[in-house]
């Protein structure tokens, strides 16, 4: 094990080494144009950031929370997009680790992304992973719900993403918030409102279409499109929808010119 004082920069040496000889120049110019960052990019795909994140983490069994915060606020602190991923990486590989306590710090790693590609990472894979095993952490979204900084907010509306959509989470809490925020203009919300919405619908779709009929004045287009994407047709239809979603006619049109 490295000196506890050390695991910042030696995670730092060992990314910088890993990931940048696996980057691609054409492939940085495409995701840095994508994400509209600001940020160094190397150009390094996903399954080479989770193979060295696999490979540090294998190298360094016995990370306490102390080093995880180490780690990650180092990896952080660059100005180098992969770096960035490689310490919400380990944070998820080792989410076990985290308890309620982290959470504060956590948010305060969201709040420093400023970017959709950390914020819907860092919230399921690793906030809702805290909330899964200490249910007094949920404590904590209606808080969040409210912030200022709207990234903090998609995080509230996300980090329950994965729980709800497996039929498990607190989809009445969920709901509240996001009632909350239905008369935002922010893009980012409104997606993951209907995000959310459309992955509840593959198992309770119930769930779904009660929220968008209850809240039908006030949902914006894009939320209700994206949550009523896989809602039966009668459901559909009394929202004001095609009984068939847009997707689905392009995909059956797709089909069909294949067939010829």
């Amino acid at each position: 094990m490295a000196p506890r004082l050390a695991l910042g920069p030696g995670a730092v040496a060992f990314f910088t080494r890993r990931l940048r000889r696996a980057g691609s120049a054409t492939r940085a110019v495409g995701e840095k144009a994508y994400l509209k960052s600001d940020l160094r990019f190397w150009g390094t795909g996903q399954d080479s950031i989770r193979g060295a994140v696999r490979g540090y983490c294998d190298a360094h069994p016995d990370l306490t929370r102390a080093d995880l915060r180490a780690v990650a606020e180092t990896l952080y602190a660059t100005d180098v997009h992969e770096l960035r991923a490689a310490a919400i990486g380990v944070l998820e590989r080792e989410r076990e680790t985290l308890d309620d306590r982290d959470s504060t710090w956590l948010i305060g790693l969201v709040r420093k992304s400023k970017s959709w590609a950390y914020v819907d990472w860092i919230a399921p894979k690793v906030i809702g992973d805290v909330i899964l095993r200490d249910p007094r952490a949920r404590r904590r979204l209606a808080g969040w719900a409210k912030d200022p900084n709207f990234w903090v907010r998609r995080a509230a509306l996300l980090a329950e993403h994965d729980a709800l959509r497996a039929g498990e989470g607190d989809f009445a809490l969920w709901s509240r918030l996001a009632a909350s925020m239905l008369d935002e203009r922010e893009f980012f919300i409104r997606k993951a409102i209907g995000w959310v919405l459309r992955e509840v619908s593959k198992k309770r779709p119930e769930l779904t279409f009660a929220f968008l009929e209850r809240h039908r004045d006030r949902v914006s287009r894009l939320s209700l499109l994206e949550g009523a994407k896989y809602l039966p047709a009668p459901k559909r239809k009394a929202l004001g929808l095609p009984a068939e979603a847009a997707w689905v006619a392009r995909e059956g049109l797709r089909n069909a010119a294949g067939r010829r």
